[in-house]
């Protein structure tokens, strides 16, 4: 079930009740809640893909209690890889079996070979990327022996199978969430409202600034044709704009649903647009996957401590698998490429840690040379999201040529300009909200505090009815198809 939806605004208040005030005093019970809710929402979708996390699930609790105990090194690397081939197994054959395919028999007509090969037709389960990298950091660190395996089967399938962020994230390390599972929680109100005040911020982000800039945006993408190099370049901001409030709408919404039931998860957005360089934005932007790429395969690939070989091979790999992660499709892969191009001068550099932090809070407006780096990050990223959102390389190619012919300098006309305009005031306005929390874990957790408690209701009443407003154009989340 959807987060935006009316099923889950029932669903989630249902779950919420039973388990503060039925089973609140028996941690397993609790755990075991947890677990069936996680299995009603999931199936809700399709239920016949809740045998592929129950597997995955069994699979690595019992390679988990077999490393423990097992003090051979061949062996335990043997379970290692017996855990990694399975769940890597299931995700490239729901996810990359058609694209290897297609290629495959592509390769082979360019030199005028044919092969006949049928494609299947498979239905991408639901998240299967996300619980995939979480379950297989839980194997990875007992292998690395960071973590003690759990003998608790009921925790850990809480763990890998956790409604709010199953299916989108945050991708939560076990060293993290899993304890949390064996911790004794109760209801903490400041904590709950702080919840329900992320949610409310998150489905603002999604259902007002995602939903509507993504009809603008695939008017324009699945029109281009059409339209001016100006119209064009406004289809590139609109997705920009609703990828960022799409999946760091459901991160918030999946943050702050955990909170209300005694758990604390990982922030995945940081405020990326506001990044003066490359390297900045990929420490703020999906922080869950980026830091899973960098400890589980940059860092044990040498990470950046060989030659000068080694950092352009090893920041390659994991760009270009971060790109594969999100498709099975050479636009992920491109669009992987061209950020390893803009994050490799960085690194040769040893410019790549110079902004750690976010710009001062303190400040009400950046200095003309932060501004000034945030526009070119800012412009890259856009540029790159062309790729991302294109159906295919000769799509992007024609759009991007289109975009730097003498029709940029146009006026730009498309259906329902009038109703765009207004929407991308209202994304300004929502920029600068989230300029002035910038600090925080999420733009509304301590600037609505600082106000009287009148205004701030008038805040989240406003919000509210801006959800109603522009609540009919709903969207499926775009990470859903990951």
């Amino acid at each position: 079930m959807l987060f935006n939806s009316i099923d889950f605004a029932v669903f989630l208040p249902i779950v919420f009740t039973i388990y503060w005030f039925l089973v609140n005093r028996n941690l397993r019970q609790q755990n075991f809640l947890i677990v069936v809710a996680s299995l009603v929402f999931y199936g809700w979708w399709d239920w016949r893909f809740l045998s592929l996390i129950l597997f995955s699930a069994v699979v690595d609790f019992q390679i988990g209690r077999r490393l423990s105990n097992e003090e051979s090194q061949p062996k335990r690397k043997i379970l290692l890889w017996i855990s990694i081939l399975v769940n890597l197994g299931f995700l490239g054959f729901f996810k990359y079996y058609n694209f290897f395919l297609d290629n495959f028999i592509g390769a082979f007509s360019f030199f005028g070979n044919e092969i006949q090969a049928n494609s299947l037709n498979i239905i991408l389960p639901v998240g299967i990327s996300f619980y995939t990298f979480q379950t297989l950091s839980y194997t990875i660190d007992v292998y690395r022996k960071k973590l003690t395996p759990t003998n608790d089967f009921v925790a850990f399938l809480a763990f890998v199978s956790f409604f709010p962020q199953l299916v989108a994230g945050p991708i939560e390390r076990a060293t993290n969430l899993l304890p949390q599972f064996f911790e004794k929680r109760r209801f903490d109100y400041s904590k709950a409202v702080d919840g329900m005040r992320q949610i409310l911020w998150g489905l603002f982000k999604k259902i007002v600034i995602a939903d509507n800039c993504a009809e603008f945006a695939n008017l324009i993408f699945n029109n281009s044709e059409n339209y001016s190099g100006s119209t064009l370049a406004f289809g590139a901001l609109f997705f920009t704009f609703q990828i960022y409030g799409d999946f760091s709408g459901y991160s918030d919404i999946a943050i702050g649903t955990s909170r209300l039931f005694g758990f604390e998860l990982k922030q995945n957005f940081a405020f990326p647009y506001f990044s003066r360089d490359m390297a900045e934005f990929w420490r703020r932007w999906h922080i869950s996957l980026s830091t899973w790429f960098r400890d589980y395969l940059y860092i044990p690939l040498g990470g950046s401590r060989g030659g000068t070989w080694m950092k352009v091979r090893n920041t390659f790999i994991i760009f270009i698998v971060s790109g594969f992660w999100h498709g099975a499709n050479w636009t992920f892969i491109v669009w992987g490429v061209l950020n390893a191009i803009y994050f490799l001068p960085l690194l040769l550099t040893e410019n790549n840690r110079n902004n750690l932090n976010v710009v001062a809070k303190e400040k009400y407006l950046p200095s003309f040379r932060e501004f000034s780096s945030m526009v070119l990050t800012f412009g890259l990223t856009v540029f790159a999201w062309i790729f991302f959102r294109a159906n295919s390389m000769g799509h992007a190619a024609t759009y991007i040529a289109e975009i730097f012919s003498p029709s940029l300098f146009t006026v730009p006309d498309f259906e329902g300009i009038g109703r765009a305009f207004r929407l991308f005031l209202l994304v300004i306005t929502f920029m600068l909200v989230e300029w002035r929390g910038r600090g925080d874990q999420y733009a509304l957790e301590k600037l609505g505090l600082k106000w009287k408690r009148p205004v701030r209701r008038a805040l989240y009443f406003g919000i509210i009815i801006l959800l109603f407003w522009f609540g009919q154009n709903e969207q499926q989340f775009i990470y859903f198809q990951f």
